[in-house]
């Protein structure tokens, strides 16, 4: 298991590049299944849990070729069936969340997938049900086989249908998008996810010979084709990339610029910084991070405290408030960070009151921050990272920390950022990995 040795206290200058769309990229991966002639993807960052399923992909047969520098084409000409029923293949899916995609294109292409349960980060009740239930009224079976712990999931045709999902799941909703370009006749999906993720891999499919209209609604509708050809894709940059770079510059009174940000695609997150009182400048698709000695949180009109709470898009993503909560530690003033959808996501607020913050826990999904606006710094701590999204938060405290902190477990963190530490020291951090 590798560390983190942090030494707190140093401001950050000079530019960032954020890197490939986590969250895009294990959707696109699994749309290439849906095909059997080459997708280049370009734009994928060197991550673990993106490495991960690029090697299952490869085990499952599918050829893997490194084009360039994070590019890759994929082609599912020769896919291995057989593979599926392995417990090699089990045990791979177990670990990775994103293998759950893998359903959808490959009941939509080949009639059968076999899955088990999907790890991930362990954040509490991340349910299936909008995934199957989906997948179910296009017409596929789903047997669960007790004493292997898989779904074995059949269906000979597909056909199109009107569904009504019961939650805006971005995976789900990506899942039966993917089922639903190759079902017979038109698929109507009300309450999709529209995330900018979702709306990638539509285009995407649309590129391949998809007929998706509807994209960036909530309201989908999908023809149906008989097959889909390659195509060329451009991931998005990670926009919890950007809003955790922000929250970094933010913390350790640094000016960074964050470049080529697809400023289209940030939807409220920098509306939401600015509500702690930190200045942003746009310059062309460049966001600026000036340095503040001070940052005062906004209170609502009727002078209540603020509230920051996530919610499906266009509102705030859930994997920026643990950012967004350790920002506020230095504020001035007070807000109430509502994480709604994960009920263990802010179990790791006792490692920052631990470093000094003065944080009061309400329940698993409410939190009240009660900012220091510096009067004293936080101190380095011994910590463990729970998740990839905790994990960038409390290196974040660290390097604003008065002193020296250890972070353990820091594979979360490399499950969802590329060199982090060899990025950040390159503008002024100071981070060892051990």
């Amino acid at each position: 298991m590798a560390s983190f040795v942090i030494e707190g206290g140093h401001r950050l200058h000079g530019e960032i590049h954020p890197q490939g769309a986590k969250n895009e990229v294990l959707e696109i991966i699994c749309g290439t299944l849906l095909t059997a002639e080459e997708v280049t993807v370009n734009n994928v960052p060197d991550i673990l849990d993106v490495n991960n399923l690029i090697q299952l992909m490869r085990d499952m047969g599918v050829k893997v070729t490194k084009k360039g520098l994070n590019s890759y084409g994929f082609q599912a000409d020769d896919v291995d069936l057989s593979y599926l029923n392995s417990d090699t293949f089990i045990k791979r899916c177990t670990s990775l969340r994103g293998s759950i995609m893998l359903v959808g294109p490959l009941i939509a292409r080949f009639g059968k997938a076999l899955i088990a349960k999907p790890g991930g980060d362990k954040i509490g009740r991340r349910r299936l049900d909008t995934h199957f239930l989906g997948i179910q009224k296009l017409g596929a079976s789903f047997n669960y086989i007790e004493d292997r712990k898989i779904y074995e999931i059949t269906a000979p045709k597909l056909k199109g249908t009107y569904m009504l999902l019961d939650e805006a799941s971005v995976t789900g909703t990506a899942n039966i998008v993917m089922a639903a370009v190759l079902a017979e006749g038109v698929t109507t999906i009300y309450n999709a996810a529209c995330e900018p993720y979702v709306q990638q891999l539509c285009r995407m499919l649309n590129a391949m010979g998809a007929k998706i209209s509807g994209i960036a609604s909530n309201l989908l509708r999908i023809e149906g084709v008989k097959e889909l050809h390659g195509t060329v894709h451009q991931v998005l940059p990670d926009m919890i990339e950007v809003g955790s770079f922000i929250g970094m510059a933010a913390m350790t009174q640094s000016e960074v610029t964050i470049k080529n940000v697809s400023q289209e695609n940030l939807g409220i997150i920098p509306e939401s910084f600015r509500r702690l009182g930190i200045l942003l400048e746009q310059q062309g698709d460049d966001i600026i991070v000036p340095a503040q000695e001070h940052y005062q949180i906004e209170s609502f009109m009727d002078g209540s405290i603020m509230t920051i709470a996530d919610a499906p898009w266009p509102g705030l993503t859930p994997d920026l408030l643990s950012v967004i909560l350790v920002v506020a530690t230095q504020a001035k003033g007070s807000v109430l960070i509502h994480q709604k959808m994960f009920e263990s996501r802010l179990f790791f607020v006792d490692k920052l009151i631990d470093m000094g913050a003065q944080i009061i826990l309400c329940d698993p999904h409410r939190a009240v921050v009660i900012g220091h606006d510096r009067n004293f710094r936080l101190r380095g701590g011994n910590m463990t990272s729970p998740d990839i999204r905790a994990g960038i938060a409390l290196l974040i405290a660290a390097m604003s920390a008065n002193g020296t902190s250890h972070i353990h477990n820091i594979e979360q963190i490399d499950r969802g950022y590329q060199d982090i530490e060899g990025r950040l020291n390159a503008i002024g951090a100071r981070i060892t990995r051990i």
